[in-house]
């Protein structure tokens, strides 16, 4: 409603009330308090405050969100007050920065305005982050070893089980191929991708097999191994070993076993409940050693050439890792002593990332170190053991996921509207409120002069108390029949006025994302996993909100009100106001160090799909990056075709009702035949393309050129001229 339509002259004001001199704009009254100028009651105190608070700046925002602090190296906020990505870490220049808002805009301008036409949600993926991460992890173990004079090299491999997608693990292969990075898998799938996947990888990296095996399983590591791919079979239960001598002498194959010990070590932590002695995987000493006496009678000892643990993920601190790798190397060396011919000692996961930025070894969400102190830690201890039992070093591989994985890709939604407790109050005039509160009950009538009394008086607690009283009051007044709508209504305007103007009132808004959060933060919902959620634009402006972010879902539990810091709400900018920078009134949202877990656990729930993604690389052109692949998300459709529907014969069985439909029309109006006959197949093209699109909400006058159907992809010798052709856009 225009602010002028809710001007009331203060004489129509309820008893106790009075509008600021100067001020015709206010929707509804406002208390005055005795004794104290009305300009400097809070609400009007907090509205000159936040106008003379004077600039702000990104830097600011930067700091509110903490975005330095959990962001660095590849995350930043730029001049303009977007975040920006810097795919090269620490090395990447000022003009190689990719600003996250020109994705967006790339990606979902329609195709005749020169985008792809993507429906959001989003997922923006970086392999050039991707390519850094294994850089840096590689680095730093290499440091170390030469450091500590370590006689040995490192190789890792990257767990498929964080990250499956295609492209993901054949970036992970081809980035990591000069320092032989490997691959681990977890199941009969995983490891069919694996090997695929490594056809294509250095001949000497590593293919681990961890997970529970049976014959297939175990058969399929041994055609592998046939195949001339670097496999290792890591038992998990002792009555594996069994199956590998068995299959391995049918096919002819000599394996390369491992075991998965169990220690004694473990965190307290979340991801530490499958550590220590009551661990889901791995083997006591005890079975270790009836799994050397069964090679041993079997003449295989010598393929006894790897030690695997885990002591959970997130491992909070170097002190901690240092015991277990400590723990591991002295197991390790008895294997040596016992005869096998051991080679590799796999630290398994647990590299950890600082969700908050905290830099804290006290909470899951964040870890006390950095790379370079992880893989000194594991150098250390490893060659303490080592050297004091005259072993020599082993090769040391880690099986580092979600190290890898977490900073290349980023969620990106949009908020779609916001609501608050205090609209009742800012929706009703003056003259309506007065209109409605004088047709409440003698008894309601009562409490509200009670209420407008204390305010008089100056009775602050007295003052919320009768409005609590009276609320409540009217509420079961209603229930009982004695008051229409219009009356509650008036009565929730009044006490959330009264609480509003004392500070009693909750702030916190909730704003509506175009998300399923079962879908693509599953962690969330699952175990309580936080992650840094910000705005990926507007942080030249100061937040003037405090909200909670409520998804699509028709479920109570698919809202997020816990953010890093501790926060049960998040900053946030009107969304009215968003049209500032040309985006149209849109507010853009970004969920980041993701990129492990989530998009693999993500579930349907309401039928929701998940989103599109594209994968973008920097580049020397004019935007500083090129769109290489673009997927859009899953259709209406699709996620039909998982729950065992077939849309095609749904879309038979629609039309056929729409035939029927507008048949009875015909027989209602027979004039007008071509009429029915449009009325057809507008109606039919209509469900049509409700099946081919996505399932979330569409923005008002967008277009969405792109369905299920479509698929963009272009070769790295291509992609630098592949997507820089948004002709006329501005560079800002």
């Amino acid at each position: 409603m225009p602010a002028l339509a809710c001007c009331v002259d203060a004489a129509h004001a309820p008893p106790g009330y009075a509008f600021p001199a100067g001020d015709s704009s206010l929707p509804f009254p406002v208390p005055c308090l005795p004794g104290v100028p009305l300009s400097t009651t809070s609400i009007h105190a907090a509205a000159a405050s936040e106008n003379s608070s004077g600039h702000w700046s990104p830097s600011l925002s930067a700091a509110l969100y903490k975005i330095d602090a959990w962001g660095a190296p590849y995350f930043s906020v730029n001049s303009s007050g977007n975040v920006s990505a810097r795919p090269y870490g620490t090395d990447t220049l000022p003009h190689q920065e990719i600003d996250l808002l020109k994705i967006v805009k790339r990606v979902s301008d329609p195709k005749w305005a020169g985008g792809l036409g993507l429906q959001l949600p989003l997922i923006v993926r970086l392999p050039d982050v991707l390519k850094n991460r294994l850089e840096s992890l590689q680095s730093a173990f290499d440091f170390a070893i030469q450091s500590q004079a370590y006689e040995a090299h490192y190789q890792g491999v990257y767990p498929v089980k964080c990250n499956q997608d295609r492209f993901v693990v054949e970036d992970i292969v081809r980035f990591g191929s000069p320092f032989r990075f490997g691959l681990e898998a977890g199941s009969k799938p995983e490891l069919l991708l694996a090997m695929n996947c490594l056809c294509k990888g250095n001949p000497e990296a590593l293919l681990i097999c961890n997970g529970f095996k049976d014959v297939e399983y175990i058969s399929l590591a041994l055609i592998a191994r046939k195949l001339s791919l670097k496999t290792v079979i890591v038992l998990e239960q002792e009555e594996e070993i069994d199956l590998v001598i068995e299959m391995s002498k049918k096919m002819s194959v000599r394996p390369v076993v491992g075991v998965r010990a169990k220690l004694r070590t473990k965190h307290s932590g979340h991801f530490g409940s499958t550590s220590g002695e009551k661990g889901k995987f791995g083997l006591t000493t005890t079975q270790i050693l009836r799994v050397v006496k069964k090679l041993e009678q079997a003449g295989m000892l010598d393929c006894f050439q790897l030690l695997h643990f885990h002591i959970g993920s997130q491992i909070p601190s170097t002190a901690l890792l240092s015991d277990g790798a400590s723990e591991a190397a002295q197991i390790y060396c008895e294997l040596v002593r016992l005869g096998a011919r051991m080679q590799v000692i796999d630290i398994g996961g647990g590299l950890g990332i600082d969700y908050d930025g905290s830099k804290s070894g006290d909470s899951d969400l964040s870890v006390a170190y950095g790379l370079e102190e992880y893989a000194l830690a594991v150098v250390q201890a490893v060659k303490f053991v080592c050297d004091r039992k005259n072993v020599k070093h082993p090769v040391i591989c880690s099986e580092s996921g979600r190290a890898i994985v977490s900073h290349h890709s980023i969620l990106i939604f949009e908020a779609m509207s916001s609501s608050s407790t205090s609209a009742s109050a800012a929706s009703m005039t003056s003259y309506e409120m007065e209109y409605y509160l004088s047709r409440l009950t003698e008894d309601a009538r009562a409490d509200y002069r009670n209420l407008t009394a204390s305010a008089i008086r100056g009775e602050h607690e007295a003052c919320l108390l009768y409005a609590d009283q009276l609320k409540q009051s009217c509420v079961d007044q209603f229930k009982e029949g004695n008051i229409g709508m219009e009356q509650l209504a008036a009565v929730d305007a009044l006490c959330e006025l009264f609480y509003k103007t004392f500070g009693a009132s909750d702030p916190v808004r909730t704003y509506h994302v175009n998300l399923s959060l079962f879908t693509s933060i599953p962690d969330f919902w699952g175990i309580g996993q936080l992650f840094p959620i910000v705005p990926i634009h507007r942080l030249d402006q100061r937040p003037s909100a405090r909200g909670i972010l409520s998804d699509l879902t028709c479920d109570s539990d698919g809202k997020i009100d816990k953010f890093i810091g501790g926060e049960s709400s998040l900053p946030l900018h009107e969304i009215e106001g968003g049209g500032a920078g040309g985006n149209g009134g849109k507010y853009y949202l970004g969920m980041f160090l993701g990129g492990a877990y989530e998009e693999a656990l993500g579930g349907i729930h309401n039928l929701f799909g998940g989103p599109s993604v594209v994968r973008v690389s920097q580049s020397d052109g004019p935007y500083s990056f090129s769109v290489t692949q673009a997927v859009s998300g899953p259709s209406c459709g699709d996620v039909l075709r998982v729950m065992q529907y077939e849309p095609e014969l749904m879309f038979e069985t629609l039309k056929h009702r729409v035939e029927e439909y507008c048949h009875h029309d015909e027989d209602s109006d027979d004039s007008d035949g071509d009429h029915r006959m449009g009325s057809i197949a507008t109606v039919a093209n209509c469900l049509a393309s409700y099946f081919h699109n996505m399932p979330y909400l569409v923005a008002p006058c967008s277009a969405t050129g792109m369905n299920n159907s479509d698929f963009y992809y272009c070769n790295d010798d291509d992609y630098n001229a592949a997507a820089d052709t948004s002709a006329g856009e501005d560079e800002k």
